[in-house]
């Protein structure tokens, strides 16, 4: 008898929570957006209990990645679907140029869930690490680029790179307000001011993006962060 009351109680209790989820859904229920789970992430937003469930449904929805993209604070225009030279294929991509309080070394092209994954990496992850660590913000953050159609770590026999669909950038450094460059080269003077730095940076890339690739991975990204929105989560 006990059991049974308990079941009953207990889909009651699933019933109740299902409408009232769709009633947020359907926006009967109009909830902080905060507190919304079917809310377009906003990437300048503190974090809060739902953040990384609202990333991730951002980042798999094509509608909420684009409005949430164009609150980001990235300067960007919509690329025309292309093929490039030796056939990879480029599929909503936009041309991210800057950001309202942030520039790039060079302009370059992302798809939706790569551009807002560098929003979200610098107002949650960067400019915390900087202005904890010396009291400034970042000004510029340097690249060598995104699109490039070819095969993983250029090998014939492997698969294409997410860089081969602009999913995925090569970040280099990073330069404060007050000029000082800080590079990947001073990764392995881990006591230093700079090595801290950019092990919170590389902390925040493995929580904004899929993949997070840096100098302990191996020889070829001693002097960058691979960073990409591909299938796989690896934090090397």
């Amino acid at each position: 008898m006990i059991a049974r009351i308990v079941a009953w109680l207990l889909l009651v209790s699933l019933i109740g929570a299902m409408a009232f989820a769709y009633a947020v859904y359907s926006k009967r229920i109009a909830l902080p957006e905060r507190f919304d789970p079917f809310a377009p992430l906003d990437v300048r937003a503190p974090q809060g209990p739902l953040t990384r469930f609202k990333l991730w449904r951002t980042m798999h929805d094509a509608q909420l990645c684009d409005a949430s993209l164009a609150r980001s604070g990235l300067v960007y225009r919509a690329m025309a679907d292309a093929t490039g030279p030796g056939g990879c294929a480029l599929t909503d991509v936009v041309r991210v140029t800057r950001a309202d309080d942030l520039r790039f070394s060079a302009p370059f092209l992302a798809t939706c869930p790569l551009a807002l994954g560098i929003a979200f990496f610098e107002q949650q992850y960067l400019q915390p690490a900087a202005l904890d660590t010396y009291g400034e913000r970042v000004a510029r953050i340097e690249h060598v680029g995104s699109y490039a159609c070819r095969n993983v770590n250029h090998q014939q026999d492997a698969a294409l790179s997410q860089h081969a669909s602009a999913n995925a950038i090569d970040l280099t450094g990073f330069v404060l307000d007050d000029g000082r460059r800080i590079t990947l080269a001073r990764w392995a003077d881990a006591a230093s001011p700079d090595g801290q730095f950019l092990r919170r940076v590389h902390e925040g890339a493995c929580r904004s993006f899929d993949t997070t690739l840096g100098p302990d991975y191996n020889a070829l990204h001693e002097t960058h962060f691979h960073v990409d929105m591909g299938p796989y989560r690896v934090c090397r």
